[in-house]
Order: C-alpha cells, then sequence, then structure tokens
C-alpha cells in the first residue's frame, strides 16, 4: 500500500462513505432485477442526452441541447446516484475508505468492464470493415459522433458493469434468523 491509502480517511471521505451506505435508497436496488431495470434506465438516458447533444449540434439546433440537460440530465443524475447506492459507492469512494474485500471487487469490475468495451470496439472495427469491405462508405461528419459516443460508452461501462453484477443484500432478518440458530446450535 501507498502511504495515500493508509491515510485517515478525510472529513470528504466520511461524508461519501455516508451517503453511498444510507440505508434510505435500498428499496429502489434491494434486488437485481430492479438494479438491472435502473441500468436499463441510465444506457437509455445516456442514449438521449447523446442523442439531444450531437443532434444540437448536427442540426445547429442549441434548444436541443439545453432541452436534454434540462430534462433528460437530472433523471440521469438520479439513476447514477441509484446505481451508485447499490455499489455502496464501490467506484466513488476513494481507496483508503474501501477493505481489501472492495478493492478485489472494483478491479474485477473495471477488469470485466474493460474486456466489453474490447468486444464492443471490436465489433465496431468489423462493421466498418464490412461497409468498406461492401463499398458503403461512412461520412466523415460522423467521425466525432461515433467518437463521443465510443467515449461515453467505455467511462460509464465501469458503472454499468458494477451495478448489474452487484449481489443481492441478505436481509436483516436472516442475519438475525442464522445467528440465533448458530447460538442455540440448530
Amino acid at each position: 500500500m501507498t502511504a495515500r491509502q493508509t491515510a485517515a480517511p478525510t472529513r470528504y471521505d466520511r461524508r461519501m462513505l455516508a451517503i453511498m451506505n444510507n440505508p434510505a435508497g435500498r428499496p429502489y436496488y434491494a434486488t437485481s432485477a430492479r438494479r438491472r431495470t435502473f441500468v436499463a434506465a441510465h444506457i437509455a438516458l445516456t442514449a438521449g442526452l447523446l442523442t439531444t447533444h450531437i443532434g444540437g449540434v448536427a442540426a445547429r439546433q442549441p434548444w436541443l441541447m439545453v432541452a436534454g440537460v434540462l430534462v433528460v440530465l437530472p433523471l440521469w443524475c438520479i439513476a447514477t446516484g441509484i446505481i451508485n447506492g447499490s455499489t455502496r459507492g464501490l467506484l466513488e469512494l476513494r481507496a483508503r475508505v474501501l477493505d481489501e474485500r472492495q478493492l478485489a471487487e472494483r478491479q474485477r469490475v473495471h477488469a470485466l468492464a474493460h474486456r466489453i468495451s474490447v468486444v464492443m470496439l471490436f465489433g465496431a472495427v468489423l462493421a466498418v470493415g464490412a461497409l468498406h469491405w461492401v463499398g458503403s462508405t461512412i461520412p466523415a461528419g460522423a467521425l466525432p459522433a461515433v467518437l463521443v459516443v465510443a467515449l461515453v460508452t467505455f467511462w460509464l461501462m465501469p458503472l454499468w458493469t458494477a451495478g448489474l453484477t452487484a449481489r443481492d443484500e441478505v436481509a436483516d432478518d436472516v442475519i438475525d434468523e442464522a445467528a440465533d440458530r448458530f447460538a442455540t446450535g440448530h
């Protein structure tokens, strides 16, 4: 470990840890089906934001970008918060406030997200190659939009992966029941 990782948590670290472990949001992400729903909604909202921004630039309609920010961005932020809460801040908290299990889980999520991103980029390369092979061309104006979509996807893939792979939390009554059985020997 580095000196930075062994440093005592700051006030910011303690506050973020409290936010990420706040039990008030648990009903939103208590089951894997709910987490998948919020990840799917986040992907759709991200696509909506990208569409309004890229479309607004291409059509030279700044009102379209403003509408996207005013309508879609607040919903996107809420979905992001719910996904972060479902992972207990796995990707948002600093390493010094995570335990070894969480650090290992963070590394696993990053590795899996990297593999998924590489497969997606490889698929895009194959698609461009196939278009070129059949004699079709891609408009030069589409390149910036494609690069922005690739960048945003690469940036958000760890969040989506963490949200999809997070495990259900064991309910407190199940833990209490197991502890009682262990204590009584039954």
